[in-house]
């Protein structure tokens, strides 16, 4: 039997700014959009009309909800909602919380440390070994659907680690991952996109970053 030949796109769509993304809070899953970015939204919408997709995937979250709508208004697209593309699980005891609280800020801090340390958990927080699984079992699932073209509405730390997955494979340690993510940077509706092709050694290569010229 003659093995299935895969080609894939995926374009990821970071969700417009949230209130939470210009609060002095730690953001909370229902941080709604701000103003600008519902305006941002509208705008990434009119550009992603452009693509010719086959599905459309989104995080559960408020803020990626949010733009996804804008999404849906434009391409009619009928959107699936998965947990495996929300962001990066804070410990719930800081949600919604001042950054200027010192008990709320000593978890952040201890969270923060534990994304980098394999093995360290803080709370109920995702630590490293929870974000990389996950970013695991997102590409799988992407590859594993039978659309050649898709459109995923994440959030930027959890992109990023998709990206840093695709880019270092099984070289992913806690300090390239730590270093990848201080040197990297994501714009509010910024559109990535990676590629799988069976012929150019069956792995994901990443083709497009953080593209918000739609922005001007």
């Amino acid at each position: 039997m003659a093995t299935q030949f895969i080609e894939k796109t995926v374009y990821f769509v970071r969700h417009g700014q949230s209130e939470g993304n210009i609060s002095s809070k730690y953001q909370s899953p229902e941080s709604p959009l701000s103003k600008e970015g519902k305006v941002q939204a509208k705008i990434v919408a009119e550009r992603i009309k452009k693509i010719l997709f086959d599905v459309l995937i989104s995080s559960p979250l408020t803020r990626t909800k949010e733009t996804t709508d804008e999404i849906i208004k434009i391409t009619n697209k009928i959107p699936e909602y998965s947990n495996l593309f929300i962001e990066r699980i804070k410990p719930t005891s800081i949600n919604g919380k001042s950054s200027d609280d010192k008990e709320s800020h000593a978890t952040a801090k201890e969270w923060s440390k534990s994304l980098y340390t394999s093995g360290y958990k803080v709370e109920d927080g995702e630590n490293f070994d929870d974000i990389i699984a996950r970013a695991d079992k997102a590409l799988e699932f992407l590859l594993n659907r039978s659309e050649k073209v898709i459109v995923v509405v994440t959030h930027g730390y959890f992109l990023r680690t998709i990206l840093a997955r695709v880019l270092l494979g099984g070289s992913l340690t806690e300090d390239n991952f730590r270093n990848f993510y201080n040197h990297s940077l994501t714009e509010n509706t910024g559109i990535s996109a990676i590629r799988y092709n069976q012929f150019n050694g069956g792995e994901w290569h990443l083709w497009v970053y953080n593209d918000h010229a739609h922005l001007g």
